[in-house]
């Protein structure tokens, strides 16, 4: 397979988040960070977190950018323009990300009609907060949870709106721009041509309202659609359930299950006519909590466990990231990098075992680190390069 090459004007997390899935399949992912401005250099990610390996290396910039190049170019510098125009066409570049404000695209040189005159058949996507119809709207995770309506259905039922301990809306439009660029790749092997991708962040967060936002036109009511703590909406009894030493999540999906967890012992005083079904469970919610919650006060959580396992209910001890970290499912598939002082940094595992992508990966570069070594393989001479760098285009 060809190993592509993927020309990056990224920043924060979203687009960084895609692009690592591209360095894990092996591919050439070149991060652009921009030259000048007032404050730090470069994307701001790199100053946030403690220090992790030097002042622009910090602790959240780190798992996101691990096997990539780094080069900085003012592109507010018609040379600057030039050159992200040539390397695109001098690096053979197949695919070339932004995540910078729409509005700010065709001043900056970066917008598809410019950079596809250097290579027709370039994938071009970009993420943004709405799409290129709403170009000045900056893409926040926190503030699109709130506008996606996340945070209202997120929370114990009498608190304030929360959000997600997990940015998941970054991370939700990265997966969208990789899959996307996936699927334009395969196009472009059949048909020749390029394509423009645009992942509204906010779009991609409604796809994921799949068990609510139809709720709506089935006369839903309010409760429906709303915060409801750890409790299921409508799989009963779904929820965490204390226990004499901790605390676990137990889950009946279906009404065979709930047969299956009243055939225990423990849990047979649960269990009565009117609970046969969902819906009898539904109506009877509230009181079947506190007596869910007397019963399993009574053991512990390794007592409760070995009978809903042994009754093959799906249930699990709720672990800190430490203990996830540990599961024998995944300790083995975590991707690692090596620090610049010889550690081994574990970090989160590939969504899906890919074969011949790399699990090791190096280390995050530091910024403007291959500035000159990418210039001069696109055919700049040292000379010139020199004189950009003094001329404030490129650091």
């Amino acid at each position: 397979m060809k190993r592509r090459t993927v020309l990056s004007m990224e920043q924060a997390l979203s687009l960084p988040c895609a692009t690592l899935r591209f360095a894990q399949l092996g591919w050439r992912v070149i991060r652009v960070e921009s030259v000048g401005g007032a404050g730090l250099p470069g994307d701001p990610n790199r100053y946030i977190g403690s220090r992790a390996a030097d002042d622009d290396r910090r602790s959240y910039f780190i798992a996101p950018n691990v096997g990539k190049e780094a080069i900085a170019l003012n592109l507010k510098d018609q040379r600057g323009r030039d050159l992200l125009a040539r390397l695109i066409r001098e690096l053979d570049v197949d695919v070339f990300c932004c995540n910078t404000l729409p509005s700010r695209y065709e001043a900056l040189g970066m917008d598809a009609a410019t950079l596809r005159r250097a290579r027709p058949d370039l994938i071009w996507a970009a993420i943004s907060a709405m799409g290129p119809e709403y170009p000045d709207a900056p893409g926040y995770d926190p503030v699109l949870q709130a506008m996606a309506g996340y945070m209202e259905v997120t929370g114990d039922k009498d608190g304030p709106p929360m959000l997600t301990g997990i940015p998941v809306i970054d991370l939700k439009a990265g997966d969208e721009l990789y899959s996307s660029v996936l699927l334009a790749l395969l196009e472009r092997q059949e048909t020749g041509a390029g394509k423009e991708i645009h992942v509204s962040m906010l779009q991609a967060a409604a796809s994921w309202l799949i068990t609510l936002l139809p709720l709506i036109d089935f006369g839903c009511k309010p409760d429906e659609i709303t915060r409801s703590g750890n409790e299921h909406r409508k799989f009963i009894p779904t929820n965490v359930y204390p226990a004499r030493d901790g605390y676990l999540y137990l889950a009946i999906g279906s009404d065979v299950q709930w047969r299956r967890l009243t055939a225990i012992p423990k849990f047979a005083p649960v269990a009565s006519e009117a609970r046969q079904t969902n819906e009898g469970r539904q109506a009877e919610r509230e009181q079947l909590r506190r007596d869910m919650v007397a019963l399993t006060m009574q053991h512990s959580v390794d007592e409760l466990l070995a009978d809903l396992a042994a009754a093959t209910i799906p249930a699990t001890r709720i672990h800190d990231i430490r203990q996830a970290r540990e599961l024998p499912a995944l300790r083995d598939r975590l991707t690692r990098t090596t620090m610049p002082d010889g550690r081994t940094l574990r970090m989160q595992p590939m969504a899906v075992d890919v074969t011949g992508a790399l699990g090791t990966l190096g280390f995050a570069p530091k910024y403007g680190q291959h500035t000159r070594q990418v210039l001069a393989e696109a055919g700049l001479s040292a000379p010139a390069i020199q004189e950009l760098a003094g001329a404030g285009v490129i650091a």
